[in-house]
């Protein structure tokens, strides 16, 4: 009780190290620091983290028995054993009567949630599912898509050794995105050999820190990122002699951009021209360049043609291997990882036919997948950690179609938007009741894990997903005691004679899609200390030694099957977390395909090519609004108690000065937004960050909670009843939550 626990903050992709010293009540969060020890936060940490105990302890609507719909529409509590052979018959009467590929997954895990997710893919086996989805096809997508037709490999920004940090549509002051985010957006502020360059129509804390903040018309990224490539071309400023021995497709590329009317395109992005020179003349006269765009971007018009042109402007400059630019990461897993097939082939989802980028189904077509008469519809859906209700576009339309589906099996924490549907909750323990990590790991040269242990003991009734994922496996009878004596039988033996049979049982293709579960019922039992969840780390380890031999060797493991288990141990002991792999920057070249960068993407550069005047609503639609703004005091969804919020309670509406005084309107004011899928009240909050014509709405809320009188509360507007689900990408899906057309009407008090 007296002692500080290591752990991580849950709320972004950084996963800042913390400490939580834990109230007389053994439950309560009584303090929260930085864990100065974690190896890539070291004691940094922001705002948010400090607010977790609204998470663990909030007014969440928590779960803590599995629950069943009943004929009256209302929920009622089930043991685990019904709970399981229930769900399991149904997934399995639904597979025989339509095959498994109509049982979808959603998920896999929230922010900072991902050790139980990796368990999914075995339950996915046993009955026969195909497709699967999660937020990650709402945003990266495109970025996913574009890294692996140009370099093979997904690459990241060593923003913090950068001489210039280049933004596009990302506010790293408060969606972070890097280690020690302020502090490093700060140091390159006070440096007079530094710059910042920001790309955004906000203006953000970060653009408040820039040199260059180039405001621009919401939407109108892809020209003006075309026209600072134009100008590099123009000026003689991109690097011929890397680019002769790094890169290909240079001539086409170089073909098009002489072509680009830069000041056109300028006129149309609404910033003066000598600034947008001044800013690319910055970055081109800079010995590195660091670049990382966001949603700001990849939920906006043109969102994959932008990660194109935004990828060109830093590879023209020779911006690649080296300290201060972009990196190629290793790691445990394969997220951000895509074969990169040209547009029109590789995998399509079944009844709209979109593209299917790493494995991820659009999110903007789950809806249309559903809500139809094709016999390939999907029939069923299994959502884990994840709140598709709230955060996909077009919240109504997933509510029909959620309950046109046969079965809605959801797991997680609370009584969320989206397990208000489903015919079946499983509650899960929280992020700081189990194990639990993150596989956003894109450190570099250094690159870090954290195994996070529990802080807390989870409540009775509840069970962490790994266990889920194991019964409902063994409830299909794709894994029984039968396959589990030999390995245990090996296991007896030592790591290493496990090691063997257990590539023995990955033979069969069908089993290896059971890993998972054979690892946790196996394996897993054998750790110290409850770790059993932390069995999938094994065969990650050994995975990233094979992979990443030398990196992991650097590092101090060693090599082959000791440096494996080495780093395995090292994983599990490592309560701050550890330095998995060590590299030289000239690595990133072993990395990407052929050791080159193919700069000449045809299908995009055809579309930079010939860009249109832009589309003008301006007299239906006088506003564009961003469905979605990470502000000070939002997270997502994942506190879901209002309490946290200390500023902007409500979520206002963002509207410039100029707007807000055409219509008369104040602080506090309310309004009534209008999109084309629907409206809402809500109050204003004039600013001068706003260009006029341009309007926000903070993430995270919307929700609807349970006061202790159990009345529902709902704070503020959930954005995505306003978008829509056609909206979108035309190559990857990702929908324009950054740019929905929009009107405002005053109401009278």
């Amino acid at each position: 009780m007296t002692e500080w626990q290591p752990t991580a903050c849950i709320l972004c992709e950084c996963n800042c190290g913390i400490q939580i010293l834990l109230g007389p009540d053994g439950r309560s969060f009584d303090k929260i620091r930085g864990d100065k020890l974690h190896p890539a936060s070291a004691g940094y940490t922001c705002n948010k983290a400090l607010q977790l105990d609204h998470y663990q302890n909030g007014r969440t609507g928590r779960l803590t028995a599995p629950l069943r719909r009943g004929p009256d529409g209302n929920f009622v509590e089930i043991d685990w054993d019904t709970a399981i052979s229930e769900i399991a018959a149904r997934l399995r009467e639904i597979g025989l009567r339509h095959g498994g590929e109509s049982i979808f997954y959603y998920g896999g895990g929230g922010q900072g949630n991902h050790l139980g997710g990796a368990y999914a893919t075995a339950t996915m086996a046993a009955f026969g599912m195909r497709y699967r989805s999660s937020p990650l096809a709402q945003e990266k997508t495109g970025d996913f898509w574009v890294g692996a037709r140009m370099a093979g490999h997904p690459m990241r920004a060593d923003v913090e050794h950068a001489e210039v940090a280049l933004f596009v549509g990302k506010n790293p002051y408060q969606s972070h995105g890097f280690p020690r985010a302020r502090s490093v957006l700060k140091e390159i502020a006070r440096d007079p050999e530094r710059s910042m360059i920001v790309l955004d129509p906000v203006r953000t804390e970060t653009a408040e820190l820039a040199d260059f903040h180039l405001q621009l018309r919401p939407g109108t990224d892809v020209y003006l990122l075309a026209a600072m490539a134009a100008i590099l071309v123009r000026d003689n400023l991109i690097d011929h002699d890397w680019l002769a021995e790094h890169a290909l497709g240079v001539e086409e590329v170089l073909a098009v951009l002489r072509a680009v009317p830069i000041e056109k395109y300028c006129a149309i992005a609404d910033v003066e021209l000598d600034l947008v020179t001044a800013a690319t003349h910055r970055l081109a006269r800079a010995a590195s360049v660091a670049a990382l765009e966001d949603l700001g971007v990849q939920m906006n018009r043109y969102s994959t043609v932008v990660s194109y042109a935004e990828k060109l402007v830093w590879l023209l400059t020779g911006n690649v291997g080296k300290p201060g630019t972009q990196y190629a990461f290793t790691g445990l897993s394969n997220i951000g990882f895509d074969r990169g097939h040209p547009a029109g082939e590789g995998p399509r989802s079944p009844v709209a036919g979109a593209p299917i980028i790493s494995g991820l189904v659009p999110c903007n077509v789950i809806a249309e997948e559903i809500l139809t008469d094709h016999p390939d519809r999907y029939r069923a859906m299994f959502i884990e950690s994840a709140n598709p209700v709230h955060s996909l576009a077009d919240s109504a339309r997933m509510r029909e179609a959620l309950a046109a589906l046969e079965l809605v099996v959801v797991v997680d924490v609370a009584m969320t938007e989206t397990a208000r549907q489903a015919d079946y909750i499983l509650p899960a323990p929280t992020q700081f009741e189990k194990y639990e990590a993150t596989f956003f790991n894109f450190d570099f040269p250094r690159n870090i894990f954290h195994l996070r242990h529990p802080v807390l003991p989870a409540p009775d009734g509840v069970l962490p997903e790994p266990e889920i994922h194991a019964r409902l496996v063994e409830a299909a009878e794709a894994l029984t005691e039968d396959d589990y004596i030999p390995l245990r039988a090996a296991l007896a033996q030592g790591r290493e004679a496990f090691a063997m049979a257990f590539l023995g049982v990955m033979a069969d293709r069908n089993k290896a899609k059971l890993a998972p579960v054979l690892l946790y019922r196996t394996l897993g039992p054998t750790l110290p200390d409850g770790a059993d969840a932390a069995a999938m780390l094994w065969a990650a380890a050994h995975n990233c030694v094979r992979r990443f031999p030398q990196s992991v060797e650097r590092a101090g493991y060693g090599t082959g099957l000791a440096a494996a288990e080495a780093l395995f141990e090292a994983i599990l002991t490592g309560r701050h977390g550890i330095v998995t792999t060590e590299d030289d920057y000239e690595e990133t070249w072993n990395r990407l395909r052929d050791n080159k960068v193919q700069l000449n993407i045809p299908e995009l550069l055809r579309v930079v090519a010939t860009l249109p005047e832009t589309d003008d609503d301006s007299v239906e639609w006088p506003f564009v609004l961003a469905a979605g703004e990470r502000r000070a005091f939002t997270a997502n969804t994942i506190i879901r108690d209002p309490r946290w919020r200390k500023r902007d309670a409500g979520g206002a509406l963002r509207i410039s000065l100029a707007d807000a005084e055409r219509l008369g309107l104040s602080a506090g004011d309310r309004v009534r937004l209008t999109t084309r899928r629907g409206s809402a009240e809500v109050p204003v909050e004039p600013t001068d960050r706003m260009r006029a014509g341009h309007l926000s709405l903070p993430n995270g809320l919307g929700l609807t909670v349970t006061d202790a009188d159990g009345a529902d509360i709902t704070t503020g507007i959930a954005p995505n009843e306003l978008t829509t689900l056609d909206s979108r990408d035309e190559w990857v899906g990702t929908p324009w939550h950054k740019y929905v057309p929009a009107r405002l009407d005053t109401v009278e008090p």
